[in-house]
């Protein structure tokens, strides 16, 4: 954030909370050397991972196992001029426990790819690092003259 940018900034709980709000989120990976963004469905663990759910044949697992990566989530309202963002950034990892993928199955996000509760799904956690969040405030809050 920079001075007088209008954003306010969140500690890590605020941000946090502020995740369990969305089901829809922005993973942001490396692809073929470039930066890649793929908008994916998510929940937030009671750890404070992230935990994505895709399909086994997604070239997303092979890109994100073991990688450090980011993830985004906002809320913005344009015309009130308020909003906030939050990214977690952390190491990405496939779930390769029966338990935690049999319980993840049951908790975890709802599948894009195929039938709820497709039991071939992968399951990506990503471990919350680093979360920084921040809040846009209108003008007059952020005490910018109207």
């Amino acid at each position: 954030m920079y001075a007088s940018d209008g954003f306010r900034e969140l500690g890590r709980q605020e941000s946090l909370r502020l995740l369990t709000k969305a089901v829809v989120g922005r993973v942001v990976h490396t692809r073929h050397a470039l930066p890649a963004v793929l908008p994916v469905p998510f929940c937030l663990d009671p750890d404070s991972a992230v935990v994505l759910r895709t399909s086994p044949r997604s070239d997303l697992v092979r890109a994100l196992d073991g990688v450090v990566v980011a993830f985004e989530v906002d809320e913005m309202d344009a015309g009130a001029r308020r909003g906030w963002s939050v990214v977690v950034t952390g190491r990405a990892a496939v779930v390769t426990s029966p338990a935690e993928h049999a319980r993840l199955a049951r908790t975890g996000p709802l599948s894009w790819t195929g039938p709820p509760g497709d039991a071939d799904d992968v399951f990506v956690r990503i471990e919350a690092e680093l979360v920084t969040g921040q809040e846009l405030m209108s003008g007059q809050e952020a005490g910018v003259p109207s």
